[in-house]
């Protein structure tokens, strides 16, 4: 299986959170709280780096919590 999306979004997905000045920790604990129970700091660490598949509503709370366009984060 080809993993170079996967890949390509968290490599959004990481520019965006850097663009807002959080650390992983910090993002995936703002995750948590908006019901992203799963979403741990290796987690989000392993989507940057596409090792990880993202769910639609996974998607969507990085979408809200980093206040930012879907196609920001989708390449």
């Amino acid at each position: 299986m080809d993993y170079s999306y996967d890949y390509a979004v968290g490599q959004q997905i990481r520019a965006a959170r850097e663009a807002c000045g959080l650390t992983q920790e910090q993002l995936s604990a703002q995750l948590q709280v908006s019901g992203c129970d799963r979403l741990t700091r290796s987690a989000v660490a392993k989507i940057e780096v596409g090792q990880r598949h993202i769910y639609v509503a996974e998607l969507k709370a990085f979408r809200d919590i980093l206040n930012v366009p879907f196609d920001q984060l989708l390449p």
